[in-house]
């Protein structure tokens, strides 16, 4: 689409030709007015903050980001974009919150400044100061009054030089920090701005966690690659009452929206049949879908029941991604309506495909498209290394310019999981995505996490399939409130079910 090398190269780009247009509106609650940024506004205030930055901070240093939802965490991102410092976004603490997984992060990333606003500041400090270490950190905080005239930004920055660690995992395990360069956001900007259909008639609505990077990349980033207005909401606004997700998709006529499948369920779920009268999400092109298992169930229903307010089936996009890919390795074709499989369980609990259609046996799975832009995904047998044959599981492997650097400080994991051979060929490296699934005309399935999947005298069981069942079996039992594992008795792995 464009020929920039990194994405400050295109906001500033747009700042120019789209001066004054809006760029991002974000509603915190019902009662605030909203708050509304131009593509210029944007600009200069990640000008200022990078000038600040750069009076303390060198080119590589990072910089941890604790923002609550809105738009100064955008304006900072972009800011150390700018200034070529590190951006490290994470979670701001609560009141008498422990701060561990904070503490683990700003050890690994080594972060020499902590950027947030006023408000947040008040709270995290106290939590920060109870530690001798962390009391030594200085603080940024960005509020606009804080910020001064903009000076010259003298920083070159290259496709391969890092742009931001995107944090995974943490909460059993230690944080690991995915390492994502100027040239990784590009490629998938580009990835997103075709397989969704982008235009200058876009218009994107999103109430997803910034910190995390479905919500960074592709409800804040990508709209400003794209160069068209998104409206941005709290996640907590969304949560208390998920009709107001669709409220602002009705007012604002967007055209893109979407968020992990729970998210449709909870409107399903919560939204009463006369609240649909109000509403009109006929423009509504591209609904995607990703981040965790989807369900085809959960899109029918959800079609069913929106389907008076003109929402329409086919608008649904299933897709796949994850951090280390930057965000989306395989999507659709908005054109197309989502392909269903039926499958025999007994056969893929085997690890192998066969089509089953209207029997006991039967299981719906949903593609989540393919690969774009000379992306590739491999299916490879986890013990051989070797591509299985048509028609089998195996994990799925990725590559291509999305791919991100690796792991922060972590050459093993790196080694690991970013630089992966086909045994035969020797074809690499790959990414080792840590996820099951299978071709079938040529669209990815995906089945399930490796490290997840229970075997059980012989026969694979992917815990997500059991959890739907499960929750689908009664009505008194809540949707996405079942967790499903295995233990170890006397040897033999036995299934735990926890609804």
């Amino acid at each position: 689409m464009n020929k920039h090398t990194t994405l400050v190269d295109v906001l500033h780009h747009h700042a120019i030709t789209k001066k004054n247009e809006l760029l991002y509106r974000f509603i915190e609650d019902g009662d605030s007015p909203a708050q509304e940024m131009s593509f210029s506004e944007v600009d200069y205030a990640a000008k200022a903050i990078a000038s600040e930055l750069l009076q303390t901070c060198k080119k590589g240093e990072r910089a941890l980001l604790l923002y609550p939802a809105g738009i100064e965490f955008i304006t900072a991102f972009l800011g150390c974009l700018y200034a070529g410092v590190i951006a490290v976004p994470a979670y701001p603490p609560r009141k008498n919150q422990k701060i561990k997984r904070l503490e683990k992060i700003i050890n690994d990333a080594q972060a020499s400044i902590i950027l947030t606003v006023e408000k947040s500041a008040l709270i995290a400090k106290p939590l920060f100061n109870e530690d001798a270490e962390l009391a030594k950190l200085p603080w940024f905080e960005t509020d606009a009054k804080n910020l001064k005239e903009p000076l010259a930004i003298n920083v070159k920055l290259k496709s391969d030089d890092i742009a931001f660690l995107q944090y995974t995992s943490g909460s059993t395990g230690e944080p690991k920090g995915v390492m994502v360069t100027h040239g990784n956001i590009m490629s998938n900007m580009e990835f997103i701005y075709q397989s969704f259909s982008y235009s200058d008639e876009t218009v994107f609505v999103s109430w997803l966690p910034t910190f995390h990077d479905m919500g960074l990349i592709g409800g804040v980033l990508s709209p400003l690659y794209g160069g068209f207005s998104t409206t941005l909401m709290s996640p907590v606004y969304f949560l208390q009452k998920p009709l107001r997700w669709l409220e602002i998709i009705s007012k604002y006529k967007a055209t893109v929206s979407g968020g992990p499948n729970f998210a449709y369920d909870l409107c399903t779920d919560t939204i009463k049949d006369e609240e649909l009268q109000a509403l009109d999400v006929s423009s509504w092109k591209v609904a995607f879908n990703g981040a965790e298992p989807i369900h085809a169930n959960t899109l029918s229903k959800f079609s069913k029941k929106f389907e008076v307010c003109g929402f329409k089936a086919d608008s649904h996009y299933p897709c796949y991604g994850m951090a280390e890919t930057t965000l989306i390795i395989a999507g659709g074709k908005t054109e197309e309506a989502p392909v269903i499989l039926n499958v025999n369980q007994e056969a893929l609990q085997e690890g192998s495909i066969k089509i089953e259609k209207n029997s006991d046996l039967s299981q719906e799975m949903i593609s989540s498209g393919y690969s774009w832009l000379g992306h590739e995904t491999l299916i490879v047998d986890t013990q051989t290394h070797t591509e299985v044959e048509k028609g089998a599981v195996g994990e799925i492997w990725a590559r291509g310019e999305s791919v991100a650097l690796g792991y922060w400080r972590d050459k093993e994991k790196t080694d690991t999981t970013f630089n992966a051979y086909v045994k035969e060929s020797r074809e690499g490296p790959f990414l080792r995505t840590g996820d099951l699934g299978f071709f079938y005309e040529e669209q990815l399935f995906i089945c399930g996490r490796v490290k997840d999947l229970i075997i059980i005298r012989g026969r694979n069981y992917y815990p997500q399939d059991i959890e739907e069942l499960v929750s689908d079996s009664n009505e008194a039992l809540s949707a996405n409130a079942c967790a499903v594992f295995s233990v170890t008795v006397d040897n033999q792995e036995q299934l735990i079910i926890v609804q």
